[in-house]
């Protein structure tokens, strides 16, 4: 049953919601996905879907018409993205958007009901300018679900807020599937299409860097696929890695302690091997780090096989070194593509884009 204006937030006027799904290629997920997005108790008059689609060539279109004409109650409109990443999906939809709040909310992804009319709350009564929540990571096979394991821990991921913080409300730097207000991102402008990955770090470094504030909020709940095989999980590490580059040469003063953790450990693993075979000393060193490193992945794995189940253990492990040594690699291979780049910090993403993004909403 839909709720009343005065039962969602005690107020009689309530924004409209744009919601921006950029995917490509979700055939296996696209379903749950927008009918988590259609099915949500805020008032469907309120809401709009865009469906930016990175020219998929499996039946992902297929599934999203098929949904939207099962809910003619919220308009729904798929837009090419010939450009194929997120950041240009974005910025295709939010040309069009009118909502007074946009969520965005990813193929791979399912939100709870109430996600959106509590992303509305609290940007309407906390003085906030952006709001997620943690994500609950899950698999669908055996492997995806070790993989989420190790994906919700620290040791994994680091102090990675949304990922690894499930019960505090916080201030954060960066959060999973946001909602912001309009206004915000009319000051912000658009997303950086350089940036194949971590576009939401960059942006959200942004919005910050104008004084806008980013909640964590246990209360705003959502789901995430992961991924489902070793190659899948290193080429989103890599890249991830990889364009953590990029963002740092754009804005250096975005960057955490635990980002430099990996590619010093990658070095550390091939230049100490290397370095070693000369100076012998350096190689009893050398693995006696490597001999702590093994014993501490494995204890963790240990500790999670014992909380989650034993048979994660014999996969864990692997999938502890692939985070760690994929995420460095790429940061690594970073260093290498874009050392020409660190006085390049590149002009405000879209220039034109930005204004037609102001324009619109006006």
């Amino acid at each position: 049953m839909e709720r009343t204006d005065d039962q969602i937030s005690g107020s009689l006027t309530l924004p409209s919601v744009s919601v921006i799904m950029p995917v490509r290629n979700e055939a296996d997920f696209i379903a749950r996905s927008l009918a988590a997005v259609l099915t949500q108790d805020y008032p469907q008059h309120l809401m709009e879907v865009f469906v930016v689609d990175g020219m998929s060539t499996d039946n992902t279109r297929g599934i999203v018409s098929e949904l939207a004409a099962k809910h003619a109650a919220i308009p729904i409109e798929i837009i090419d993205n010939p450009g194929q990443i997120v950041p240009k999906g974005m910025n295709l939809a939010l040309r069009k958007a009118r909502g007074e709040i946009i969520v965005r909310v990813d193929g791979h992804c399912e939100i709870a009901p109430d996600y959106v009319r509590r992303c509305v709350e609290h940007l309407v009564h906390d003085g906030v300018d952006g709001v997620g929540g943690p994500i609950e990571t899950i698999g669908s096979t055996p492997l995806s679900e070790s993989i989420a394991l190790a994906m919700s821990s620290k040791f994994g991921v680091g102090d990675s807020a949304f990922r690894t913080v499930k019960d505090k409300t916080m201030l954060a730097d960066t959060v999973a599937f946001p909602a912001y207000t309009h206004a915000i991102i009319n000051r912000a402008g658009a997303y950086d299409e350089e940036l194949v990955r971590n576009q939401d770090d960059e942006y959200n470094y942004r919005l910050r860097s104008l004084g806008a504030k980013i909640l964590l909020a246990p209360d705003i709940r959502s789901k995430y696929y992961s991924r489902s095989s070793f190659r899948s999980l290193w080429k989103q590490y890599f890249q991830y890695g990889l364009y953590k580059v990029r963002v740092m040469q754009k804005h250096p003063r975005q960057m955490r302690m635990r980002q430099f953790v990996p590619p010093l450990f990658v070095t550390g693993v091939f230049g100490g091997a290397v370095v070693g075979t000369i100076i012998s000393p350096l190689l009893i060193i050398w693995g006696g780090i490597l001999l702590l490193y093994v014993l501490l992945n494995i204890l963790v794995s240990f500790r999670l096989a014992s909380q989650h189940g034993w048979s994660h253990l014999r996969r864990l492990p692997a999938i502890f070194i692939i985070l760690h040594l994929s995420y460095g690699s790429g940061f690594l291979a970073g260093l290498l593509k874009f050392a020409g780049r660190w006085n390049d910090k590149g002009t405000t993403p879209n220039a034109a884009a930005s204004t037609e993004l102001i324009e619109s909403s006006q």
